[in-house]
C-alpha cells in the first residue's frame, strides 16, 4: 500500500506545494531550463530477433535500471528510443513520485519507449548537478506542476511547460565541484552500506550455526534439550491499551511500534504516557530479561518480532497486541535471537490466524519448539551475536548520519548558501 502522508493527498514521494525560486546567488544565472537541456530522440529500427536491454527508472531518485532483457518480437511497443550513458531519463508517468537519473556505463544502448523524456545538456548545464539538483524540492515541484491528470498515479509529464520554469544555476565549474563533491559523500555512504551488508551477513551466519548447535563453543558438550517455549518461560499478554482513566495510576506504556522497530527496550526511552489499574501495573509490569513479541501483524510472516528488555523501571508496562515471554529457565536474550531464527519465524507464520489481520494465540505461542543447550553456553552464545548485532547497530548509525550531513549540505549547495570553497572546508 502506498503511504500517504497525513498532510496531503498525496504520497510522500510527491511534492505538490506551489515551486517558489529563491533569490539568485551572487555569480549564479536565472532562468529556464529550455536555455541548458535538450530532448535527444535516437530512434531504433526493431529487429525481430535482436535482444535489446530495457530500463526503468525508480521513484525517489533511485536511479535507472535494467527492466528486463527481451527480443525485438517480444516487445509490444515498437516506438523505442536508444540511450547513451550519461543521457538524464525522466519516466513522464513516475516523475511527479522523482522518477528520474542518469543513465549509468552499464546501461549504454539499452532502449526506452516514449514514455520516458531523454535529456542531454548545454555546456552551461553539468548533467551530474542536475541529477542532484533533482533532489531539491523546488525541481520535484515543477515537476509536479508541469504534469497533467486528476489522480496522481496517472499523471502525465509534460517536458514543454517543465522547460520553462526558471531555476537558479552556479557556473558550469562550480555545478561540476558540487557534483563531485557530493559524489565523494556518496561513495563513502555506499563503504558503509557495504559493511552494513557483511554486518547483517555475519549476524545471520552466527545465528545459524550458534543457535543450531552446528558450531559449539570450546568447553560445552553438554547435549542439547528439546522442549516447548512453555517449558521454559511463562507467555503473558497484555490488555493495556493507550487510554487514560481517572482513578488508575500513570504509566509508561511500551507499544507495539517500541518493540517492532527496536531489538531491545531501554527503561530510559521515551514512551507514550497512558493509565493502568494496580493489578495490571503488577502483571504487565516489564521486568530485565523480559523478551516481547508481537502478537498481531498485517502478513503472516510478519508477526512475532522479539524484543529483548535490557533494563526497565517501576512504570513501565507492557502495552496491547504484545506478549510478553518471561524467561524461567533460558536466558532472555539467547531467547530473543533463537525467536529471530528463520525456523521460528517459520513456524509463527504457520501459526497465525486471520485473513486480512493474523494473530497468534497463547497456546501457539506456548507451543513453540526450542533446542536449548545448558545456561552458561546460552549466556556465551547470546553475548556473541549481540556484539555481531552491536557492529551492525554502529554502522547503521553511522550511515544515517552520513545521509543527514551529504542532505543537509546539498540543500546549501544548491541554493547557494554554502558556496564551493567553504563546503569543501566543511567536507574536509
Amino acid at each position: 500500500m502506498t503511504e500517504v502522508s497525513k498532510a496531503s493527498a498525496y504520497p510522500k514521494s510527491v511534492q505538490s506545494g506551489l515551486p517558489r525560486l529563491g533569490a539568485t546567488p551572487p555569480g549564479w544565472s536565472r532562468g529556464p531550463l529550455s536555455q541548458h537541456l535538450f530532448e535527444e530522440l535516437r530512434p531504433v529500427k526493431m529487429v525481430n530477433d535482436e535482444i535489446y536491454a530495457l530500463v526503468t527508472v525508480k521513484r525517489s531518485r533511485g536511479g535507472v535500471v535494467l527492466r528486463e532483457r527481451l527480443k525485438g518480437r517480444e516487445i509490444a511497443v515498437k516506438s523505442q528510443f536508444r540511450l547513451k550513458a550519461g543521457d538524464f531519463l525522466i519516466s513522464k508517468r513516475q516523475i511527479v513520485h522523482g522518477a528520474c537519473g542518469i543513465v549509468p556505463p552499464e546501461l549504454d544502448g539499452a532502449i526506452v519507449s516514449n514514455e520516458y523524456a531523454v535529456l542531454r545538456a548545454r555546456p552551461s548545464l553539468d548533467l551530474d548537478f542536475l541529477n542532484c539538483l533533482a533532489h531539491s524540492i523546488y525541481f520535484q515541484q515543477t515537476c509536479f506542476h508541469s504534469s497533467i491528470g486528476v489522480h496522481v498515479e496517472k499523471m502525465i509529464f509534460k517536458l514543454e511547460a517543465w522547460l520553462k520554469w526558471d531555476f537558479n544555476l552556479p557556473p558550469a565549474r562550480d555545478q561540476a565541484q558540487i557534483s563531485e563533491m557530493l559524489s565523494t559523500w556518496d561513495r563513502s555512504i555506499d563503504t558503509v552500506e557495504a559493511l552494513i551488508v557483511n554486518a547483517r551477513k555475519q549476524k545471520a551466519a552466527l545465528m545459524q550455526t550458534l543457535l543450531t548447535g552446528k558450531r559449539r563453543l570450546k568447553g560445552f558438550t553438554a547435549i542439547w534439550r528439546r522442549q516447548q517455549l512453555s517449558d521454559a518461560a511463562d507467555v503473558i499478554v497484555s490488555n493495556v491499551d493507550k487510554k487514560s482513566r481517572p482513578g488508575e495510576h500513570t504509566v509508561r506504556l511500551c507499544n507495539y511500534t517500541d518493540v517492532y522497530s527496536s531489538d531491545r527496550i531501554e527503561g530510559d526511552q521515551t514512551f507514550m504516557s497512558a493509565t493502568a489499574s494496580m493489578a495490571q501495573i503488577e502483571r504487565f509490569r516489564l521486568r530485565v530479561g523480559d523478551v516481547l513479541i508481537t502478537k498481531d501483524s498485517e502478513t503472516p510472516d510478519d508477526i512475532a518480532v522479539p524484543s529483548y528488555v535490557a533494563s526497565s523501571s517501576p512504570d513501565l508496562v507492557c502495552g496491547y497486541h504484545l506478549a510478553i515471554i518471561r524467561p524461567s529457565t533460558v536466558d532472555g536474550q539467547f531467547l530473543k535471537f533463537l525467536l529471530e531464527h528463520p525456523v521460528s519465524r517459520q513456524y509463527f507464520a504457520s501459526r497465525a490466524n486471520g485473513a486480512t489481520r493474523f494473530g497468534l494465540t497463547v497456546g501457539a505461542i506456548e507451543e513453540a519448539p526450542l533446542i536449548l543447550p545448558e545456561l552458561n553456553e546460552q549466556l556465551e552464545i547470546g553475548n556473541l551475536i549481540r556484539a555481531a548485532e552491536l557492529n551492525l547497530h554502529r554502522l547503521t548509525s553511522q550511515m544515517m548520519a552520513l545521509r543527514q550531513e551529504r542532505h543537509a549540505l546539498m540543500q546549501r549547495l544548491l541554493t547557494g548558501k554554502r558556496r564551493v570553497k567553504l563546503a569543501e572546508s566543511e567536507a574536509a
